[in-house]
């Protein structure tokens, strides 16, 4: 099977649905919207179809789609067309929404972020027909990892000199944050992979903002969700005023992550530094596979590594406070 094969056929299926939806279809141009390893995206018209990664099975994926068509307002529901398979991989079927432009980031929607999570976190766990797995986060952020690791050691050149610094931070995370044992929380939901890019305004293009992507989608510690905005902040790419936008739209929501006020760090930091470890596993790991040198930003999550793990465990810290 090729990426060509998978992606046209994705594209007969998403026109085919979309004529389903909307028998007078205009019938534009379908659009890639995204062509990765882990996930292969097409719209036509006002439907997209999206091809999970090649690992994901129907039997973990089934109880987070229920979840999703059972959370309007909150998650972007999947449409009634069932899951089907092609060449190996799950495709699910979904509304078009319109996501940030990454050419305006001062228009990023930060309490629109917030607010969502802290409903989500609120929002008792579903009992659908398979009770939902847990959120995998802590797997995502091993499998960084543990990919940084075969690209050191199946180089025929010495490791990268910030291979090092990653690892020695990811030793000083607990069990549960290695995904090596289970999270302390088991009874939150949980969206799993929380970025910008997981938002999406609709209907488009004026809509209210709502979650996409549930393929991470669990129970588990809510403070993850928070985890990739804090270590920004913590590493200095996101602007302090980003940040407590962020943060207080998400305590105004009641969400239960962090307190209601004081020092929100003792829940966020172990999170934040597996997210920071995380991040620069898969940048390593790229630099390393791509012959290339580590950016500015890269090298900046490196440095957070390089503070953590010159720490004893319990002392360590995603920034230099």
């Amino acid at each position: 099977m090729t990426a060509t094969a998978l992606l046209a056929e994705l594209t007969v299926r998403a026109e085919a649905t979309a004529h389903t939806r909307t028998p007078s279809c205009p019938c534009g141009e379908s659009t890639t919207l995204a062509d990765r390893p882990d996930a292969t995206v097409v719209r036509h018209a006002d439907t997209v179809a999206k091809a999970h990664a090649p690992h994901t099975g129907l039997r973990d994926l089934a109880p987070r789609l229920a979840a999703a068509a059972h959370l309007p307002g909150i998650l972007l529901p999947p449409l009634t067309a069932p899951p089907v398979e092609l060449h190996g991989r799950v495709v699910t079927f979904w509304s078009y929404g319109t996501s940030l432009d990454p050419d305006t980031p001062d228009a990023a929607p930060w309490e629109a972020a917030a607010t969502l999570l802290a409903r989500l976190h609120r929002t008792p766990v579903p009992s659908p027909a398979a009770p939902l797995p847990p959120m995998r986060g802590p797997a995502k952020a091993a499998d960084a990892v543990a990919r940084l690791a075969a690209a050191a050691t199946g180089s025929a050149a010495a490791p990268h000199p910030a291979v090092a610094p990653v690892l020695r931070a990811w030793a000083t995370l607990p069990a549960w944050a290695r995904a090596e044992a289970p999270m302390p929380d088991t009874t939150t939901l949980c969206h799993g992979d929380l970025h910008l890019g997981q938002l999406v305004r609709h209907p488009a293009p004026d809509g209210p903002w709502l979650l996409i992507d549930v393929d991470d989608l669990g129970t588990g510690n809510p403070a993850w969700d928070l985890a990739r905005p804090a270590a920004w902040y913590a590493c200095g790419l996101l602007p302090p005023d980003e940040w407590t936008r962020f943060l207080t739209a998400y305590r105004a929501g009641g969400g239960p992550a962090v307190p209601a006020d004081g020092d929100p760090w003792p829940a966020l930091d172990v999170p934040a530094r597996a997210l920071t470890v995380q991040t620069a596993a898969r940048a390593v790991t790229k630099a390393v596979t791509g012959n290339r040198p580590l950016d500015e930003i890269e090298m900046s999550v490196i440095d957070a590594c390089a503070r953590m793990g010159s720490l004893p465990p319990q002392l360590s810290s995603v920034s230099a406070k």
